[in-house]
């Protein structure tokens, strides 16, 4: 892995991408913002991206299934999911996809950092 990281970022609330992006870019890493999976994946950006953290919960397509429709296509990229609405049946489903963090909103800065640090080193956490 190079000294660039880009981090991916998908939530249909623009204040929450906002939040998520200054924090990235307070850790040195740059952020790609996106307002829905779907324009992730017509944007091309999974091959750029070594962290994706998405919303479950939006329009379209949601995380769960975007995380799923990754592995399908071979992108191992380490996903950290972020919800409002944080149902025990999609924490395990994402797990078992592999999801490195799956956060509560709202949640401290430093339990992100935590989660976008251990998805780098490829160690999984339990938040």
């Amino acid at each position: 892995m190079s000294d660039h990281i880009t981090i991916s970022i998908i939530d249909d609330d623009a204040s929450v991408r906002q939040a998520l992006g200054s924090l990235v870019r307070s850790l040195g890493h740059e952020a790609s913002l996106y307002d829905s999976a779907e324009q992730f994946l017509d944007a091309g950006a999974v091959g750029a991206s070594n962290v994706v953290v998405t919303d479950v919960q939006m329009p379209g397509m949601n995380g769960i299934e975007l995380q799923e429709h990754l592995r399908r296509g071979g992108h191992g990229v380490p996903v950290i999911f972020i919800t409002a609405f944080p149902e025990e049946t999609l924490r395990r489903r994402a797990f078992a996809a592999g999801a490195t963090c799956f956060l509560s909103k709202p949640f401290e800065g430093d339990i992100m950092i935590r989660c976008i640090e251990s998805a780098l080193s490829g160690e999984p956490q339990i938040y």
